[in-house]
């Protein structure tokens, strides 16, 4: 996107989030505060009974407050989108779209709160002593490798769920396009050669993710701004780095795609040529994911070969990786279980939630005309669900809040059979919400 084009997008941005009240989000009570009895019942006198049950049962909370439906995105501003470190002040507008999204496509409630610390110790005291307040911590753009020891040390020493979206999100989904695409070419996922372009926290945690789900740690490359992370090199390696070294004669991006059968890019634009995508092995997989602009076109790695699945960040193109498809409903899963966390458990649920999906019966009209399409069936340019797709909502949530129940961390079993039906009145719902404006 460039020129005017890009200029009138700038525009409308600016436009869209200054025209009326400033921002996109609001408080709005759930309760009605017309009359004197309705005052009494929301503050004094009236309030302090609901107050003094949670006294005798600390759960009772969960009752008479918001806590169980309210979500925090937290962020210091570090490392916004493909900003950078920019601040927390000029991070605020994404954390508010993060609220919106929660909002519209999972009916969660959020309090955006953006941190001025860069101290990672501080950073974990401030978040931990916000517990009271909410029944979900979802940390958004803070820098690699901090954000490891962040999450980690808040996940020990909170008992509600938290969660990094830049880490996690874009494994679960992505995990499910490998999933599928690995079907659709013939692979089995032990056998394939990865590569990773990028070694951030994002490139981090679908590694992981993916070994996980099956891919063998030898056969897996990563590659940063330095070259290929082998064993023996000294010049920026982390923790996080090293547990990936190879032992590997191989130093450049184009030496690690030679024969590899999936190409994973969470790095930056123009990386990847056409020559490096057909050194890569028959019916390769790519994943080029930076943003706006991906490590190689879509149109150009499609006339480098005809046997290819790809996925990239665009909504342009077949195949988006959109973090849509995860966090939203990976938190209604387990808020509505009670769950003490997010675990290993709950996310390859979510992964296999979204595969699954995509083969699933046929499409609703109404994805078909959200994305003005005549037909969409699982193949090589539907390997992932579209991020409209009200179904997300109901089978992707099941799946998370099974698997909490499954391995122990939910508090507050449910019914499946009823939390189904509850889940596809509340899709229903959101889709009127949504056409209603």
């Amino acid at each position: 996107m460039h020129g005017e084009s890009m200029a009138t997008l700038q525009e409308e941005s600016l436009s869209y989030h200054e025209t009326g009240r400033a921002g996109k989000i609001e408080v709005i009570p759930t309760k009605p505060c017309r009359t004197q009895k309705d005052l009494s019942l929301a503050y004094t006198p009236g309030v302090a009974e609901p107050c003094r049950h949670i006294v005798k049962n600390p759960d009772d909370v969960y009752r008479y407050t918001s806590r169980g439906n309210l979500v925090a995105v937290i962020s210091n501003g570090t490392a916004v989108l493909g900003l950078g470190d920019i601040g927390p002040l000029a991070g605020k507008p994404v954390m508010e779209g993060k609220g919106v999204l929660f909002k519209r496509f999972a009916d969660i409630d959020v309090f955006d709160l953006e941190i001025d610390c860069k101290d990672p110790e501080k950073l974990v005291d401030i978040v931990a002593s916000l517990e009271p307040t909410f029944g979900g911590i979802n940390l958004e753009d803070i820098k690699a490798p901090e954000c490891f020891y962040i999450e980690e040390e808040l996940k020990r020493r909170m008992s509600i769920p938290v969660f990094h979206d830049d880490q996690h999100g874009t494994a679960i989904i992505t995990g499910a396009a490998l999933l599928n695409a690995a079907e659709l070419q013939g692979r089995e996922l032990g056998d394939m050669k990865v590569v990773f372009s990028g070694a951030g926290a994002a490139a981090v945690s679908c590694a992981l993710h993916y070994i996980s789900l099956g891919i063998r740690p030898e056969n897996l490359m990563l590659v940063d701004s330095r070259g290929v992370v082998y064993k023996g090199r000294s010049e920026g390696m982390s923790a996080q780095k090293e547990a990936f070294a190879l032992q590997t004669n191989r130093r450049t991006l184009a030496d690690a795609m030679e024969g590899a059968d999936l190409f994973a890019g969470l790095s930056k634009g123009g990386l990847v040529n056409a020559a490096m995508v057909r050194s890569m092995a028959e019916r390769p997989v790519i994943f080029a994911m930076a943003n706006p602009d991906p490590e190689i076109g879509y149109r150009e790695a499609r006339a480098a070969r005809n046997d290819l699945i790809m996925a990239t960040g665009r909504s342009d193109y077949p195949n988006q990786v959109n973090n849509v498809l995860g966090f939203p409903f990976i938190f209604r899963g387990a808020l509505d279980v009670r769950a003490s966390t997010i675990n290993e458990a709950m996310k390859k649920a979510a992964t296999f939630a979204l595969a699954y999906l995509t083969k699933k019966g046929e499409m609703p009209q109404s994805i078909l005309d959200a994305y003005n399409l005549q037909s969409l069936s699982f193949g090589p340019e539907y390997i992932i669900p579209k991020p409209l797709d009200p179904r997300v909502l109901v089978e992707e949530s099941i799946a998370v809040a099974r698997a909490a129940m499954e391995s122990g961390v939910a508090r507050m079993p449910v019914d499946l059979d009823d939390y189904r039906c509850r889940l596809e009145r509340l899709s229903q719902n959101l889709l009127d919400r949504a056409d209603n404006g």
